[in-house]
């Protein structure tokens, strides 16, 4: 295990009363909600990606890290869905792309009301809500050529972001290509895949990236500290984090730190 100093970390990253640290302690909130309705209603998820990461390795959030990620089963999802809206506090709003139309992604955000975020990149600026969010990731198992294929079809419209002269027009391409590959291209490959037992798990149909996992590294779940608060995690969260990352538990450089935000208002 690489030693390090958390109290430098945090006084280096985000002490206290900073505006990463308030930041996180927004997301800690949201994550605690989400886990309070998963439980109400008999929904697993699991902590994922950095936040996994830095529940193993720091007992909460990464110093410095500016996002956090949960993930579930697909039919988990659908069913975790259907229940936020009418779980959620008044300040915490579920963003799909059923709920914001210019929200082009397939998984799905829970922002916060009371505060204002701006990305490094440029996709957030047209989206309805733009509060501190955190991300909830849907993972289902098919054949890895089938979202091998997938994944340019939605990545495409990124492209299509980043490089319109035209915001309005390229959104409008946009919406189109995204309402094809819901309702149609991606339908058909998820019956593909169930109908011919592909069992690659990774990300749902429309994530426009790929890491391969276990299942059994994943189930039965386990619970671990997170910031003072019992969270639930992967059972084998080491392959988990090994699968993803490697040797985990060395920092980085910490030089070279780069987080996803440009701007943050938080509203008190």
């Amino acid at each position: 295990m690489t030693a390090f100093d958390a109290k430098e970390l945090k006084e280096r990253f985000n002490p206290d009363n900073s505006l990463l640290h308030r930041q996180q302690m927004i997301m800690l909130e949201m994550v605690v909600e989400l886990d309070r309705i998963c439980k109400k209603h008999n929904i697993p998820y699991f902590l994922y990606g950095g936040t996994l990461l830095g529940a193993i390795r720091h007992n909460g959030f990464i110093p410095w890290d500016d996002d956090l990620d949960v993930a579930l089963l697909r039919k988990d999802y659908l069913r975790l869905m259907k229940v936020l809206p009418d779980e959620l506090p008044s300040h915490i709003v579920l963003q799909t792309n059923d709920t914001d139309p210019n929200y082009f992604y397939f998984f799905a955000k829970l922002r916060d009301k009371r505060s204002l975020l701006e990305e490094e990149c440029p996709y957030d600026q047209v989206f309805k809500e733009r509060g501190v969010y955190i991300d909830i990731f849907p993972f289902d198992k098919m054949h890895l050529w089938t979202h091998l294929l997938s994944e340019p079809l939605q990545g495409h419209t990124f492209k299509i972001f980043r490089t319109a002269k035209n915001r309005s027009w390229a959104m409008k391409r946009i919406r189109a290509i995204t309402w094809v590959n819901k309702h149609i291209t991606f339908p058909v490959l998820r019956f593909i895949s169930r109908s011919t037992y592909g069992n690659t798990l990774t990300y749902d149909y429309g994530i426009p990236f790929h890491i391969v996992y276990d299942e059994r590294d994943i189930f039965p779940l386990t619970t671990h500290n997170f910031e003072g608060v019992q969270l639930s995690v992967p059972g084998n969260s080491h392959h988990m984090l090994q699968t993803q990352y490697g040797d985990y538990m060395q920092l980085p450089d910490l030089n070279q730190i780069q987080g996803h935000v440009n701007k943050l208002e938080i509203y008190d």
